[in-house]
């Protein structure tokens, strides 16, 4: 079992690309301690892709289940990074 954080043990997965772009999501991200994957790319787009990088990427996504956030990944078929928050 993960161990709890502040953010309740919730994992949020989202589709935005340039999320580093959005200012007040990242200040959001880091003063609530949330933790968040981004399906991003090109391939990523519509649902069926969408469900192909999320697929592609579980076991990777389940290990960061594992992490005390704030933490955002951006996650592709073949890749998965860390963004940076600062």
């Amino acid at each position: 079992m993960a161990p709890r954080s502040r953010s309740g043990g919730w994992l949020i997965i989202t589709r935005d690309s340039r999320i580093q772009d959005h200012h007040a999501e990242l200040e959001a991200v880091r003063a609530n301690g949330a933790r968040m994957v981004v399906l991003a790319g090109k391939e990523a787009r519509g649902t069926w892709a969408r469900l192909e990088v999320l697929m592609c990427q579980w076991r990777a996504i389940e290990v960061r289940l594992g992490e005390d956030g704030p933490f955002i990944y951006s996650a592709t078929r073949t890749s998965m990074r860390r963004v940076i928050l600062d």
